[in-house]
Formats: C-alpha cells, structure tokens, sequence
C-alpha cells in the first residue's frame, strides 16, 4: 500500500475542521501508510484546540504554522515536511467518503496521471430557503459553467483541474511547488502548469466529495468577489492567459456590457439601450433557470438573488482586479 501526505490549508475553521477531521479518521486507508499536515495560518477562533484535543488520540494529525497565512504558502510547507509517494490537498470546508484514497490511488495506477480528482457535491450544514438556493445555484452549469468537477461527469475524464487533488510527489520535483504570490488560483495555476507541461489530470465519477458551501449572501459575494479579483491577479503574476480557462472572464465579461455602454451613454445616449438588453437577457435567463430549479428546498427569490450576488460579485471582483493590476503598472510594480 503507497504512503500518502495529506495537507490542509486552515484558517478560522472552527464550524468545519471537526467534520473534515471526523471523514479522515473514518477512511479505510491504513492509517500508518498516512500523514495528515494541518497548516495554519494563525487562527483566531477554537480551530486549534480542536485539532489539539484530536491530537491526543490520533498521532498522524501534525499541526504546522504558516506564518504567511495563505494557502500556496500552507500546501508548500506540507509538501516540504512530508515523506508521502502520493500528496493529497483537501480542504477543511470538505468531508470525504470511507474510500476516497483508495479510491485516488486505485486510479492513479490505472491511468499513471499526474493528478487525480473527484466530483464534488455542494451541500449546506443549516438547510433553509437561502442556503438551498446558494447550494443549487453552486452545483448548476448556469451558475458555475462548465466547471465539470461541480456539475458532474459520467465517465473518466481528462480535464483542466480538479479540486482537492491526489498529486504524484514527483509532480513538484518536475512542475515545481505552488505559486506563493496567487492568494487564490493556486490550485488551477498549479494543475495549468502541469497540463502545459505534458501532465495528465483526470476527474472520476466514481469518488465523490462534499463541499459545504457559504450560506449567507455577504459570504458568497465576498468570496466570489475575492474569486474574480485573483482572476486578473493571476495572469497579472504568470504573464499569461493560460493559466486559466474562459469561464473564470464570463462574468467580468457581463459586468463590462452593462458598464462601458452605461457609461459611452453620457456621450451617445442610445448606448444606454445595449446596457438595458445585457442585463435583460441576462434577467431573463435567471427568471427561466430559477423557475426550473425551484423546489421545496429552495425559493425562486432565493434562487435569482443568488444567481446575482454570485455572477455581479465576481465580475466586479475581476473589474477590480483589472484597476489593481493598471494602479501596479503606474507604481512600477511588475
């Protein structure tokens, strides 16, 4: 049986930390052929104790400190203190079935990839009328494109990334660690790499994962926004558009057919009415999504307040991210 080093980036994980601890334990893997590093970036809640308290029974939970806080730096000191052949990254915001390992590298040898992913199915702790929106939004093509590890596949298939990937060691002697500068994008950049570089990523239908999601409509927007100013930040950083895929600009791409006519408006006033059919397609693909989706564990208010905070956030987010990066030029910031 292949040793396995299992990262986890945290931070402020207190809601969630027990339940991705709990799925660890509980997998059938041999624990003496795993090493799970717990990577903090200094938290402020009880994220810690808890892990401490885990710590008295379970020996394999070894807490790091990331003095840097963020993810690339967390995955990047796991990788240096591990001894695994095969390098999991999971999250704290996740649970994983019994077999998800055996499952990774049972596929790993059949394919001989260079990374190996399941699907994920997005649930919420507290179900009510807004969280189920958010949940449904998450998990539909609408809401996320064709972002293939959140809607589903029904065969193997070999795609751009995957989230919470089993990575063989040699992949970062070969492609290199995480990039340290990307706050966020770190996985998709990585996996990018890996791909340009010859690499072989699959995603498997067989192995799924549960991804719980934010519940509240300030959360999903500051994420999301968070999501789409590391966007521009990414390629800004790697000097390339490569490194991510066409759906990460789509809604940057909506946010500027409402802005640029709006304002080329105060100029030419019949530009007003390219801004006023944008956003009225756009409204009128909500309304008829949000109708379909509609069942008793969501609303249709819900559903299209989600689609919006969730597409408006993170096109604004890569609006923004596109005035940081011409404010970094100006300063001589390359």
């Amino acid at each position: 049986m292949s040793t396995i080093s299992i990262i986890v980036p945290i931070l402020n994980e207190e809601k969630y930390i027990e339940k991705c601890l709990e799925s660890i334990i509980e997998n059938d893997y041999s624990k003496d052929k795993l090493e799970v590093f717990l990577v903090d970036g200094g938290s402020q809640d009880k994220t810690v104790d808890i892990i401490k308290k885990y710590q008295e029974e379970y020996p394999f939970f070894k807490l790091l400190n990331n003095p840097n806080r963020t993810a690339p730096y967390a995955m990047n000191i796991g990788i240096e203190a591990s001894k695994g052949e095969y390098i999991v990254r999971l999250d704290a915001h996740a649970s994983y079935p019994k077999n998800y390992f055996l499952k990774l590298i049972e596929w790993h040898q059949k394919l001989d990839a260079q990374n190996v992913g399941a699907v994920v199915i997005t649930k919420v702790k507290n179900l009510t009328k807004k969280s189920g929106s958010i949940k449904e939004v998450l998990s539909h093509k609408f809401g996320v494109g064709n972002s293939e590890f959140r809607i589903g596949v029904k065969e193997v298939k070999e795609v751009d990334t995957v989230p919470f990937g089993c990575y063989k060691r040699e992949v970062f002697e070969e492609y290199g660690l995480y990039d340290e500068r990307l706050t966020r994008n770190q996985d998709i950049e990585l996996n990018k790499r890996i791909i340009n570089g010859g690499g072989k990523i699959y995603l498997v239908p067989d192995i799924e994962c549960t991804y719980f999601a934010r519940e509240k409509f300030t959360e999903l927007a500051k994420n999301n926004y968070n999501n789409g100013f590391w966007n521009i930040l990414t390629a800004y950083y790697t000097k390339t558009l490569n490194s991510l895929s066409l759906r990460h600009f789509i809604p940057l791409l909506f946010v500027l057919s409402l802005v640029l006519p709006l304002i080329t408006s105060i100029v030419i006033p019949k530009f007003i009415y390219v801004t006023l059919f944008s956003l009225g397609s756009y409204l009128l693909l909500v309304i008829i999504t949000s109708f379909k989706l509609k069942s008793s564990a969501n609303s249709f208010f819900y559903l299209v307040s989600s689609f919006l905070v969730l597409h408006l956030s993170y096109g604004i987010g890569s609006l923004m991210g596109i005035f940081s990066v011409i404010s970094r030029y100006i300063k001589g910031d390359r």
